[in-house]
């Protein structure tokens, strides 16, 4: 419908997905800076108001370049939605009971994209300007609640003196901090498994999200009809994964784990998941193939709440908007390196098995990195007001390097742009060159992150560290 009213084509189409894509990758870590600053309540505001204009005025576009606007707009309001949602659980939340919390907001994506069969239902009975009126004003509706009903626990007089200090027991926070650099987040070990887990599992729901339709019509041969039906059993799946998958760590705490081996556990259950999506993309049998893609899908939003949740498990959360924000990028960078890839394995190969294969090893992968960077316990970061203060040879080296393969990465994707928009599209050659020059830039940060820094130039103070880093 949009196609012919807006004249547009496929190239049109990838543009502005791409204008979606750059905006939240480029805006996340900027969005959880903002919210460390002014706070979950205030940041949320901001954001979902943004977000709800934002939607509103695609209805206003004529044409490729004004939807595009409209696209780049609305992701650059999307990106405060993780980094305060996950900022408003640490404050809420004691360790055990943060992955259920996370699990259960995280399923509210998945039960959205079902839902969006109404939106388009609106479109066809009335214009399709409505339908994204209709999902704007609902932003707003939203936002009345949010304004209306949430505070910040330590702000709420319907919360007894009990029931705060267990959940500031349990979230271990830091007093009276200032904000932290994004370069001194570096500096901290636990930041890396957290932003390489995003980097490399992420695309993977981008892939579930974007490609799954196309490999039901073209792979196994169902009408539109029926892939758009079928698709809502790995989407389903996806919300019992995401909230069994918080449930699953807070049971084992209760039971008497440690938070890092309970968070070890959900996670590690959920990554061994994974590779069943490799036999679903081999296997003739149609039912085993939508069981394991379902099952795939529910394994990695139960890895998702519990990602998401280490990043409050190893940092106060007076920063946890930081070290989420810092982790979309990473994860937005892989999404657009991602659609690249896949476009380009099927122009070469004509086949979905290889995509399917990679797939199947990032969760695994990811978990072997945290148990590797962090060690067995997942302990979290003990926060030092003179970490900055000298100077980190890794870091360097590691951010030299890193600088260089994305300065080569992006030399190589424009002297091929032409070979890349024939095997893929302009808009995924575009995501390449975004993709290396993000990655460029990670490697300048952590050069930067690297240097060390004059006394007095520490930018986090704290009277309380983290109980579990005593």
């Amino acid at each position: 419908m949009l196609q012919h009213d807006l004249h547009w084509n496929e190239a049109d189409y990838g543009w502005i997905n791409f204008a979606f894509q750059s905006a939240y990758a480029l805006m996340y870590t900027l969005a959880g800076r903002l919210v460390d600053v002014v706070g979950s309540r205030t940041g949320f505001i901001i954001g979902v108001a943004v977000w709800s204009i934002a939607a509103m005025a695609h209805a206003a576009a004529r044409g490729t370049l004004g939807f595009g606007v409209a696209r780049f707009c609305l992701g650059a309001g999307e990106s405060i939605n993780f980094p305060a949602a996950l900022k408003a659980v640490a404050e809420w939340f004691p360790q055990k009971e943060r992955a259920l919390a996370t699990g259960i907001f995280n399923s509210g994506t998945n039960m959205g994209v079902i839902l969006g069969v109404g939106i388009v239902w609106i479109a066809t009975q009335l214009e399709w300007q409505a339908a994204f009126v209709i999902t704007g004003l609902l932003g707003f509706v939203w936002l009345v609640l949010w304004i209306r009903y949430y505070r910040p626990i330590d702000a709420n007089p319907s919360v007894s003196a009990a029931e705060l200090e267990y959940i500031l027991e349990g979230r271990g926070d830091a007093v009276k901090q200032t904000p932290m650099r994004w370069t001194t987040l570096l500096r901290y070990r636990q930041a890396w498994p957290f932003l390489l887990g995003k980097f490399l599992t992420d695309p993977v729901w981008w892939f579930y999200l974007f490609w799954l339709p196309g490999y039901l019509h073209k792979a196994r041969g169902l009408s539109v009809v029926n892939s758009a039906a079928w698709l809502a059993i790995p989407y389903l799946a996806a919300d019992f994964g995401s909230v069994g998958g918080g449930w699953l760590s807070g049971y084992l705490m209760r039971r008497g784990w440690s938070v890092g081996r309970a968070r070890y556990a959900a996670m590690g259950l959920c990554a061994i998941c994974m590779p069943g999506a490799i036999v679903a993309v081999t296997t003739g049998q149609w039912v085993i193939a939508i069981s394991l893609i379902s099952l795939a899908t529910a394994a990695h939003q139960g890895w998702s709440a519990n990602l998401f949740t280490t990043a409050t498990d190893l940092f106060p959360s007076s920063v946890a908007g930081s070290v989420v924000g810092l982790g979309g990028t990473t994860g937005a960078i892989g999404g657009m390196l991602m659609t690249l890839l896949v476009g380009g394995t099927l122009q070469w190969t004509n086949s979905y098995v290889p995509i399917f294969i990679w797939a199947g090893l990032m969760h695994p992968l990811s978990w072997l990195l945290y148990v590797l960077i962090l060690g067995p316990e997942m302990r979290p970061a003990e926060i030092r007001p003179d970490i900055d203060s000298t100077l980190s040879r890794p870091l360097i080296v590691t951010g030299a390097l890193t600088f260089l393969a994305g300065g080569a990465g992006t030399a190589l994707t424009i002297s091929h742009w032409g070979y890349l928009v024939q095997i893929a599209g302009a808009s995924a050659a575009a995501g390449g060159v975004t993709t290396a020059l993000g990655i460029a830039l990670i490697g300048g940060a952590l050069f930067v992150a690297g240097l060390p820094r004059k006394p007095g130039e520490q930018s986090l103070t704290s009277t309380r560290v983290h109980p579990a880093s005593k």
